[in-house]
């Protein structure tokens, strides 16, 4: 039996799916990092230069090239635009899902393949990583392709799957650096250990692997030796003499483990910080990934990890070893853990077979009662969101009410458990995505300050080139719209510039008036950090107490 879900139910599902992740690609970028990294890609485009990266008019040294240059190709074909922008990730998800279908009908047989699809399609950081497009997407999508071949070729020996599995790590290499290896290589090493498959890798087609994988990242490597090993007197973060190669390859992963790191990127001491952000991030199957983990591992240990038809350790020792790893580093964000998401839906796929075949209804129908719960919690706030937060039209009310009819439909329609559990929770997962998607977000980036002004300089005809901002005050979302790297003016440039346009930011305003700045039309919007909500910003009767503006001044 090559599925559990008819070819209608899949069709439909998938379908359902793509209207969520279409949807996604005409949001407005959000700030910061997703319209900062839309930007640098426009940058990129827009100079034809795609050796520098550049944050605002500074050398970036941060993030590997890959997402950047697929985003600016996308400009070249499409235009700039947020879907465009978008469009890379979009394609690379989708890779990473046929890859999770792939690889778990390798280690789980044919049943097992559509569940791990729509479980990675379906979960929430998955769906966010493709609308609030950082590198996530690519690298996730990069990473499961490759630890498909790599698996396909350690089962094989073949030399096919051991190039394109080593091209999969060199482009999520030159997406994220070394993360990517701890991903990909962690999974693959508890595969090996526990498959005693030590041939595959004293082979000298793994040697063809490494040269593939070097090539693969030839491109990266030497745009870091332009930008920076070619230019020592640069000072990049207070530094000069810094090297592009010895970064990539060392800094970038290694210096987050250390306090100075962390404390500019996200430092965190709580080492459980991946394992309660996965309740969240991994909706709508975090539970079920935790009952998964916890009765897969009780196995492994039972049979003192010795071989066992039916049991792979690929994911759960993979799991295991990249979440202590990761949650030992001083520098956490819940977008880290993406590219361990894949490797989970293929664990839970596994399972839910397992469960299926064994005929173990009693463990299944505790599964099934706790999505009830997540449903009904998450449905609840989802409602509220689209009808109290940030009302939405009847029009738009009547599509979720569909949506949501479906849902509860097939909550009460009879079905197979494993096969109810996914259903139910792919629509659960797609009635509050597209809520969100056509609601929720366009709503909130009413208070985004940078995209908003832009549709007053157009409604008020005021020319792109006199607009600047505020001492490196950057707006990414002012110069994605603008399509430009908006120039900066200090207080001393302003004599010179009288009749030019300043973006500026209310906590700056009283600055300029004690500089006894002069300036004689003004514009505000409304200003929020959209992506750090709180509950009074929620609240409408206490939003507007929430808000700063920002400001666009003529000089006089």
């Amino acid at each position: 039996m090559e599925s559990i879900f008819s070819k209608n139910i899949r069709i439909f599902l998938y379908s359902l799916l793509a209207l969520v992740y279409i949807s996604g690609l005409f949001i407005p970028v959000m700030e910061y990092d997703s319209a900062q990294h839309a930007t640098m890609a426009m940058h990129m485009y827009l100079e034809n230069d795609f050796l520098h990266l550049y944050k605002g008019f500074d050398d970036y040294l941060d993030k590997p090239h890959m997402h950047f240059w697929l985003s600016a190709m996308s400009f070249k074909i499409f235009g700039v635009s947020h879907w465009a922008y978008r469009l890379p990730a979009l394609i690379f998800t989708m890779i990473g899902a046929y890859s999770c279908f792939r690889l778990a009908r390798e280690l789980y047989g044919r049943k097992a393949g559509h569940i791990a699809s729509f479980i990675f399609l379906s979960t929430q950081a998955i769906i966010l990583a493709n609308h609030d497009v950082r590198t996530d997407a690519v690298l996730t999508g990069a990473s499961i392709y490759a630890i498909w071949q790599l698996v396909k070729y350690i089962k094989s020996e073949k030399l096919l799957h051991v190039i394109l599995g080593s091209i999969g790590l060199g482009v999520a290499f030159s997406t994220k650096g070394q993360l990517a290896v701890l991903m990909i290589g962690g999974a693959l090493l508890c595969y090996i250990l526990y498959n005693r498959k030590w041939n595959t890798v004293f082979n000298w087609k793994v040697l063809m692997g490494i040269i593939t994988f070097l090539i693969t990242c030839i491109p990266m490597l030497y745009a870091y030796y332009v930008q920076f090993d070619l230019h020592p007197e640069k000072i990049v973060n207070g530094q000069t003499n810094v090297s592009g190669i010895r970064f990539i390859f060392w800094d970038q992963s290694f210096n987050r483990f250390s306090v100075s790191d962390a404390e500019a990127s996200g430092s965190s001491t709580d080492y459980f910080f991946f394992f309660h952000t996965m309740l969240w991030a991994f909706l709508p199957w975090a539970v079920i990934a935790y009952i998964a983990i916890f009765h897969r591992s009780i196995q492994f240990v039972k049979a003192k990890f010795k071989h066992k038809n039916g049991l792979e350790f690929l994911t759960v020792g993979g799991f295991w070893l990249i979440m202590i790893i990761i949650n030992l580093s001083k520098s956490k964000l819940p977008h880290y853990m993406n590219s361990l998401f894949p490797v989970l839906a293929v664990l839970i796929s596994g399972y839910l077979v397992y469960l299926l075949e064994s005929s173990n209804n009693k463990i299944l129908k505790i599964i099934l009662r706790v999505q009830y719960f997540i449903i009904s919690l998450g449905s609840i706030l989802a409602i509220v969101l689209v009808t109290l937060v940030f009302p939405a039209s009847y029009i738009q009310l009547i599509f979720y009410g569909l949506l949501f009819a479906i849902l509860c439909y097939n909550i009460y329609r009879k079905n197979e458990l494993v096969s109810k559990t996914i259903i139910i929770s792919v629509l659960f997962s797609v009635f509050v995505n597209f809520s969100l998607n056509t609601q929720f977000y366009p709503s909130l980036l009413n208070y985004q300050a940078g995209s908003n002004m832009v549709k007053v300089i157009d409604e008020e005809n005021i020319e792109i080139d006199d607009v600047y901002i505020f001492d490196k005050a950057y707006s990414w979302s002012l110069n994605f719209y603008t399509k430009r790297d908006t120039p900066s003016l200090s207080v001393e440039d302003f004599s010179n510039n009288k009749g030019k346009w300043l973006f500026v930011y209310e906590k700056d305003l009283e600055r300029l008036i004690s500089q006894n700045v002069h300036w004689e039309t003004i514009y505000e919007v409304p200003r929020y950090r959209i992506t750090m909500l709180t509950l009074p910003f929620l609240n409408p009767k206490t939003r507007n107490s929430q808000l700063s503006k920002a400001y666009l001044l003529q000089l006089n």
